[in-house]
């Protein structure tokens, strides 16, 4: 099944135009583009909330540069291909085409991250000043650019290949386990690689009402931090604070939080893991 393109679902999710025929109908039996283009709107919704907010400035060009230097790193990663073989077809990625059971599933666009971010980038700026405030038009935007970045990742996969083999140095690891009250079969894996950036893979979390944050957690003071926010794929990579003492944050912590405005952790976590190496 050939999905939607990311930059169309975000010119959906705005309302700077209506879905065609086509697309209409792709919606209505594709569920992984309805839940991108669901998320794609809620963010938007939010922003919509803030068109009051005329005298705030635009956001600084250093917070594009960030998104744009995590979808890059992200294509740079390599494609996960065990992961992707026990995903259902409607959960892989819009770069993939499904076909028969043992057959070579193959990447049907020849989309970059390099051009990916171009083309947002364009959409971001063509935005400004138009209906939507600036922080609507920015997250959306970087909203689209994340998941564009994962899914760069994936090249050609077939039953028998073997794993790839890491391009990247990894200097520590975590195994994530179910925490608390969350399913059994929730997990992950974080990794974090030699250029300080923390690689998380999750598989089974359970459906939330906002959003999956991800933290570092000293276990001897309890004092943690923020990492980031994952999106609605199962891989993210975010960057580390410079000069980050792992030996006393080890635990790797992914929660479950609100749109509230509170910065806290909500206390609700859904796994966790203890980095070693």
């Amino acid at each position: 099944m050939q999905h939607l393109e990311h930059d169309r679902l975000v010119f959906l999710a705005l309302g700077e135009s209506e879905a065609d025929n086509g697309e209409s109908t792709h919606l209505g039996t594709c569920a992984h583009c309805r839940l991108e283009l669901a998320t794609l709107q809620r963010v938007a919704g939010l922003g919509a909330e803030t068109q009051g907010l005329t005298d705030l400035p635009d956001p600084p060009e250093h917070v594009w540069q960030g998104i744009a230097a995590q979808v890059r790193a992200a294509e740079a990663l390599p494609s996960l291909t065990e992961t992707r073989r026990q995903q259902v077809p409607e959960q892989i990625s819009t770069a993939t085409a499904v076909r028969a059971p043992g057959t070579t599933v193959e990447s049907t666009t020849g989309t970059t991250a390099e051009s990916s971010v171009s083309r947002l980038d364009s959409a971001r700026r063509s935005r400004r000043g138009r209906g939507w405030s600036r922080w609507a038009t920015s997250a959306v935007t970087a909203a689209a650019a994340a998941a564009v970045g994962v899914v760069g990742t994936v090249s050609v996969l077939r039953p028998d290949d073997p794993a790839p083999t890491p391009t990247q140095v990894v200097v520590a690891s975590a195994p994530l386990a179910a925490y608390g009250s969350t399913p059994p079969a929730a997990k992950g894996d974080a990794r974090i690689l030699q250029d300080g950036q923390l690689h998380l893979h999750v598989a089974n979390l359970p459906s939330v009402p906002g959003y999956y944050e991800v933290w570092l957690i000293n276990p001897t003071t309890m004092k943690m931090f923020s990492v980031g926010t994952l999106g609605g794929g199962s891989d993210a990579l975010l960057p580390l604070p410079p000069n980050v003492d792992l030996k006393s944050y080890s635990v790797v912590d992914v929660s479950a939080e609100q749109f509230d405005n509170n910065t806290r952790h909500s206390g609700d976590s859904l796994l966790r893991g203890t980095l070693t190496g």
